[in-house]
């Protein structure tokens, strides 16, 4: 049972609509999916069907951005298993994820079992720069979040962050909305609580404190000699140089470091490690 719903599974095929958080993914969701004929949308933690959601916990619940950010990435057990489950049931044949990073849509993906995804549209694609902006300024100024179900479903699930309802006709005439019939969609605005707190960062001190205690984990005898966090919106970059105790297998071993160091942040903390690149200063005794 289990193999013939892996097999399934690697025949539906994954969209994704990536673009950076508060660009208006949430808001063109149901758009994009009517363009390409897609029944079932993972947001935010939330598996939907049209305008029903089916499983899943939605991030905008959570009181903190960084829980916010692991119930997105399906992080809990329990949580991806019970969607997981939820999409055994289903006959799928293409799926829409939501995410601000292809890494991030590719994990989610990994997570929930599904194949990556072999058509990723950009928000850029389907949205103007004014109207980006314009989210992004809701986002920033107002907190204001949107679910692709209508609001019905919103206040049976999430009374406590509930907003407003919006309705609206895909009107606009982009190259990917081209040949759409014109449909009515209702959306959910709400308020999550992260986002009334105001937005949690992670400083380069406590990412390379993290860093450190990671690579002593691994092997105390590798020596820190310079950390460098790049955060570009889509996650963060690390470079780190290190001097290495000789006899150390340099490919396999250092592999293994960037990977471990990738796992643990990620894991407690949330966020996105893009890249890890190590840079081996000298071979020491």
């Amino acid at each position: 049972m289990f193999l013939n719903f892996l097999v399934g599974l690697k025949r539906v095929k994954v969209f994704a609509l990536v673009g950076e958080s508060g660009t208006g993914k949430s808001f063109r969701a149901k758009l994009v999916a009517q363009k390409y004929g897609i029944e079932f949308i993972i947001d935010d933690g939330l598996l939907i069907k049209e305008n029903v959601i089916l499983a899943g916990n939605s991030a905008k619940k959570e009181k903190t951005f960084l829980k916010a950010v692991k119930v997105a990435l399906f992080d809990e057990k329990s949580h991806r298993d019970e969607v997981a489950k939820r999409l055994q049931s289903e006959k799928i044949r293409r799926i829409l994820l939501l995410g601000t990073s292809d890494k991030m849509v590719g994990k989610i993906a990994t997570r929930l079992q599904l194949p990556q995804p072999s058509k990723i549209i950009r928000i850029e694609d389907i949205a103007t720069q004014e109207e980006i902006d314009r989210a992004i300024r809701a986002r920033r100024i107002e907190g204001k979040h949107v679910i692709p179900v209508p609001s019905i479903e919103v206040k049976r699930n999430y009374p406590g962050i509930f907003y407003a309802a919006i309705r609206i006709f895909m009107r606009r005439k982009s190259p990917a909305m081209i040949g759409t019939v014109p449909k009515l969609h209702e959306k959910s605005v709400v308020r999550p609580e992260f986002s009334k707190r105001g937005k949690v960062l992670i400083s380069e001190s406590a990412l390379s404190q993290m860093v450190i205690h990671c690579v002593d984990e691994f092997n105390p005898n590798i020596r820190i000699k310079k950390i460098l966090v790049k955060d570009d919106k889509m996650g963060y970059r690390l470079v780190i140089t290190i001097d290495v105790p000789y006899g150390i297998q340099l490919g396999g071993n250092i592999h293994d470091l960037q990977q471990y160091i990738i796992d643990n942040i990620e894991r407690y903390t949330g966020i996105l490690i893009e890249e890890v690149n190590i840079i081996i200063d000298r071979i020491i005794q």
